[in-house]
């Protein structure tokens, strides 16, 4: 029986969380080298690999990269900032959390397709109702994922900082944001996560680049090996950039939490 610590190990990590994409790629390789999924509804691995090459020489895959992830870091940054100022004002005022929280939750229950029509009014099909668009999506992870955490920070800590003279924002930053920064990390994973959702949603319908647009450009073309290229680096992007902020936010782990 594997211990607990053979699964930690670095390498053991690596090589376990390979053999699934291993595994899908050998499937994908047998079904279309056995012509049980023809080429039009299925290509291989290699026909996408050479859809990726022509994109990459044309510089049209890297401009596409580029500009989705500018806009994904974007709003990304502005909707997770927004989040944590909404959610200290929920989580640590009772009557931001009267006001507050109802019109949120309505708001949060709209999907995200149903407001690209009205951005678009509003913003034009420009960069701007795609990078709002996706600070929405951002903003409510962090917003619910802080705000439920400093409603629970543990009372008796907070009545002993305040013994001590503690107030206002010398109470947030001594006591209350150190109890909450694991899930100020969370939140802001899930809200990055969510940036790449609401990214495809902005550039599945108003947007000349990115690799939204490279969807529904090769929808529209037939180009199913462009769309399965498509989709897997932007599941490459969502795990980089995901494993970028997770580096980053272990500085923070080791200096507060």
């Amino acid at each position: 029986m594997w211990s607990g610590a053979f699964w930690s190990r670095r390498s053991v990590r690596i090589i376990g969380g390979m053999l699934l994409p291993l595994a899908i790629l050998t499937a994908w390789q047998a079904v279309t080298a056995s012509g049980v999924v023809p080429p039009y509804r299925l290509p291989s691995p290699a026909s996408v690999l050479d859809a990726a090459v022509a994109l990459t020489e044309s510089g049209q895959l890297g401009l596409h990269i580029a500009i989705s992830l500018q806009r994904v870091l974007i709003g990304f940054a502005i909707g997770s900032a927004i989040g944590l100022a909404v959610a200290a004002i929920v989580g640590l005022t009772r009557a931001g959390d009267v006001l507050l929280t109802p019109t949120l939750a309505a708001f949060r229950a709209i999907p995200s397709l149903a407001l690209v029509p009205l951005l678009i009014l509003w913003l034009q099909i420009g960069e701007e109702s795609k990078i709002t668009l996706i600070a929405i999506g951002a903003f409510f992870p962090v917003f619910t994922t802080v705000s439920s955490a400093l409603r629970h920070v543990d009372p008796h800590l907070v009545e002993m900082a305040r013994s001590f003279g503690l107030r206002g924002w010398a109470l947030l930053r001594t006591v209350q944001l150190p109890a909450v920064v694991p899930s100020v990390i969370a939140g802001l994973r899930l809200a990055l996560a969510q940036s790449w959702l609401f990214l495809v949603a902005a550039e599945l319908i108003a947007a000349s680049m990115g690799l939204g647009y490279l969807l529904t450009f090769a929808q529209s073309t037939g180009r199913v090996d462009q769309i399965l290229l498509a989709i897997i680096v932007l599941a490459l992007l969502g795990t980089l950039t995901d494993g970028l902020l997770s580096l980053a936010t272990r500085r923070v782990l080791k200096r507060w939490a």
